[in-house]
């Protein structure tokens, strides 16, 4: 009996930190699944206004319709922040573009697509800092991680994909699409962390923790 409790506490404690990063607890799935359905709706709002934006930017200077990218790279920057483990801004990305394209938008599939590869972008940034900052610099990074990805899904994806589109389109649209993925998902994605904080919905996470620790 002495063995097995001896052992059963080396592995536990062989377990601390490292295994808790990967271990997710099922808050951690209920709130990523929370945040995936709730950015979704967002994300099906902004398909309107955002695709509006993007047409008319484009119209005024080719490739600066990415301007309007970042609020659709909005759930990886968010999942990261709140969750903090491996995996949750790929989960909250996907989830969202699934809501979105279930809702119902006019690029169907390639939503998912899409949200799978921003997901993996701002999830590669969160991973580069191995989950443990996440500051307002960190959010930034991860919206242009899922820019920069979001960028090179449309260089290749689709019956007109961008690699067939002018050298300084695709310069332009880089530019403009990582610029939005800062501002738009990164910083205001930190931001709205910071005021769901405030509000104590997210009392079981870190973050929750940290401001209460700050009042």
């Amino acid at each position: 009996m002495s063995t097995s409790t001896s052992t059963s506490a080396s592995t536990t404690q062989g377990q601390t930190p490292a295994a808790g990063l990967f271990r997710w607890r099922v808050v951690d799935i209920v709130v990523a699944a929370v945040l995936g359905v709730a950015i979704g709706l967002v994300f099906w709002g902004w398909n309107t206004i955002g695709y509006a934006w993007f047409g008319a930017a484009d119209a005024l200077t080719p490739g600066l319709g990415g301007i309007a990218v970042g609020i659709w790279l909005l759930g990886g920057v968010v999942g990261g922040l709140v969750i903090r483990k491996p995996g949750a801004a790929l989960v909250v990305e996907l989830v969202a573009a699934i809501v979105s394209m279930l809702i119902g938008n006019v690029w169907g599939v390639s939503t998912v697509l899409s949200g799978l590869v921003q997901g993996l972008g701002a999830e590669i940034i969160f991973a580069l800092f191995f989950y443990r900052r996440f500051g307002i610099v960190v959010a930034a990074l991860a919206g242009m991680g899922a820019a920069a990805a979001a960028w090179v899904f449309e260089l290749f994806y689709g019956s007109s994909p961008n690699i067939l589109k002018s050298l300084e389109f695709n310069t332009i649209y880089l530019v403009s699409v990582v610029v939005s993925g800062a501002i738009l998902a990164g910083v205001l994605g930190w931001l709205l962390v910071r005021a769901l904080a405030v509000t104590g919905a997210l009392s079981r996470f870190a973050v929750g923790r940290e401001h209460v620790r700050e009042v």
